[in-house]
């Protein structure tokens, strides 16, 4: 996220799913800005309220722009995908997203200077990009659905951010319970500590734990965010017995404190036995941040050590040498970086811990918040899918849904005929659009080069599948005859007769083999219903009829589509996807359900 001034001041943060070590840019490339990084790790929601926050304030301070992105690029318009002009696609969205005075612009294409409607074309800069807003920002105003559509995100902030937090209650060290009050935001290294062990994290909890032991336990209430508990709750985990952390039996009424407890007090111990175990007013210090971790994995990988043993005294000289650099210029004072592990033993040495006043307030302790969120039903789920389609349900009383059989036809007919590339396929989302013309001439040519070929045009292949067989005289005298008549000149009804003369003969054929028994076919005079009412007559009944008469492709095409609806058994699939992407929905196969009736 970059929050720029127009005037070349700013104020930014930047937020992304990594936090790359950045370098300031090119005297005279960008006005003077100021980035961030932002790590919302799993939770999603975290990243659309840093969007709600730069928002308010770019429509709080008119003179700011900002422009925001994350690991999936300029997710703004993902978010938006459905609405965005057919020119925009991720090569050319760079430095043309922006929230300014509180709205969402997008610069397009031809305001670019010196540039037309050429899709390769360069993205401007960020000089050029603020220099349209601050003049012209009216015309680069996003369209209405493409801001409903990143709006729709956001509404609800702030009041949003309390029905995102879930308090509950953790049997957890003294220790831990003082720096929490201290210092609540700390939960959320302690959960990912947790959560994201590894088998060397774990050897400091295979022992009595020195900085939180269980010991001096207490009754507390926890604030999460729904998405740090849900972390916490749900992943298995079995303390090591030398820890001195054991949990009661399941059936206990305190059970899920307890262990939420267990785990909450190894992520602090992990992120402590991380610490670098000095005061943070010392300048070593700065060596045990994350800034310093990316710092020397940068020379690790640019190869400043040269390819030494590390602990050789050539690699111990370089790291000296790359840690002074790192503490005059990298990580001036007033920007240290201070571990999570650093901080909570600082405040463990300034914290007074009471024991007694911990346990008199764990007697009175507010109620913990229902976790039934964590539970979601299938129905639950497909509702929530649909409401983020701007779909509505259909009705779920039988005498209600009207399913009708010709438009499931008639929408997987406009599927398959919308264009179609390596990008995807274009859904048939308006009825309005034009049909397909027929173009006669480029028919004719076509059937020319299939009905009138030339002995030349044959490939390889085809002279040896020739030779293969052992053709009689009549019959190439048949087939010379016929390509004399090929090659007269034939106008397009004659040639679509004799098409069709050659479809009917393999129709004739067809239609006593089993894959002809196996369509379902039109009764003349009879509509498509009525076909498959009289199919169950008996395959005996009228076949001199059936043989003749004309596949029903509607017919065979819904039901194709039903008995692949009904092998998905519930699940998603391929018939369920397309359909509901038009807005056709199919009721449950009662067949399967059980019921009686």
């Amino acid at each position: 996220m970059w929050l720029r001034t127009l005037s070349g001041q700013s104020v930014s943060a930047h937020g992304v799913a990594e936090a790359p070590l950045f370098s300031l840019p090119r005297p005279g490339e960008t006005p003077a800005h100021i980035g961030g990084t932002t790590l919302f790790g799993d939770n999603v929601e975290d990243e659309w309220f840093i969007v709600y926050l730069v928002r308010e304030i770019t429509r709080e301070f008119p003179g700011l722009a900002a422009r925001i992105d994350d690991n999936d690029g300029e997710f703004l318009l993902i978010e938006a995908a459905d609405f965005l002009p057919k020119w925009l696609n991720p090569e050319n969205s760079e430095n043309r997203v922006f929230f300014y005075k509180g709205e969402l612009h997008i610069i397009p294409l031809s305001e670019t200077p010196e540039q037309d409607c050429d899709l390769s074309a360069p993205c401007p800069t960020i000089p050029q990009a603020l220099a349209l807003l601050s003049s012209r920002s009216e015309e680069f105003l996003a369209a209405e659905p493409i801001r409903a559509a990143v709006n729709k995100r956001i509404d609800g902030y702030p009041e949003k951010i309390q029905a995102s937090l879930h308090r509950a209650r953790c049997f957890l060290p003294a220790g831990i319970v003082a720096v929490l009050r201290q210092r609540p935001s700390l939960v959320a290294a302690a959960v990912q500590a947790f959560y994201l062990r590894d088998p060397g994290d774990l050897r400091a909890c295979r022992r009595p734990f020195r900085t939180f032991p269980a010991e001096q336990r207490v009754m507390a209430l926890v604030t999460f965010t729904r998405c740090l508990y849900a972390q916490l709750v749900q992943q298995k985990f079995v303390p090591d017995r030398r820890s001195g952390y054991t949990l009661p039996a399941p059936s206990h009424p305190q059970y899920r404190a307890y262990e939420l407890g267990m785990k909450l007090a190894h992520g602090f111990e992990i992120l402590c036995s991380k610490s670098s175990k000095v005061a943070p007013d010392t300048k070593r210090n700065v060596l045990s941040g994350p800034l310093w971790e990316r710092f020397l994995r940068s020379l690790k990988e640019k190869d400043y050590f040269k390819g030494e043993m590390e602990g050789s005294a050539k690699y111990l000289e370089l790291l000296h040498m790359a840690e002074d650099h790192f503490q005059q210029s990298v990580a001036p004072e007033g920007s240290v970086e201070v571990s999570p592990g650093d901080e909570i033993l600082t405040l463990l040495q300034t914290t007074s811990i009471d024991l007694k006043e911990f346990e008199r307030e764990a007697a009175s302790l507010p109620p913990e918040d229902d976790d039934s969120w964590l539970d979601i039903t299938p129905d639950a789920l497909d509702q929530m899918l649909k409401e983020a389609r701007n779909e509505s349900l259909p009705s779920t009383n039988e005498e209600e849904q009207k399913y009708d059989l010709e438009t499931v036809a008639e929408s997987m007919k406009a599927f398959v005929s919308k264009v179609s590339s390596h990008e995807g396929a274009e859904m048939p989302w308006s009825s309005d659009e034009s049909h397909v013309t027929f173009d006669v001439d480029s028919f004719t040519k076509a059937l020319d080069r299939i009905l009138g070929a030339d002995s030349e045009e044959l490939d390889s292949d085809d002279l040896d599948e020739e030779e293969e067989f052992d053709f009689s005289d009549g019959d190439d005298e048949d087939l010379d005859a016929g390509n004399q008549r090929q090659d007269q000149k034939m106008s397009p009804e004659e040639l679509v007769g004799s098409l069709k003369s050659y479809m009917n003969e393999m129709d004739r054929e067809l239609a006593q083999t089993n894959v002809g028994k196996s369509f379902t076919t039109k009764k003349r005079g009879a509509s498509s219903v009525e076909a498959a009412t009289s199919e169950s007559a008996g395959p005996d009944s009228g076949a001199e009829d059936a043989e003749l008469a004309p596949v029903d492709v509607d017919m065979n095409l819904v039901a194709n589509l039903l008995e692949s609806y009904s092998a998905q058994a519930g699940l998603a699939g391929p018939t369920s996807n397309i359909l509901q992407s038009m807005g056709v929905y199919l009721p449950e196969n009662t067949d399967h359900t059980g019921s009686s009736s």
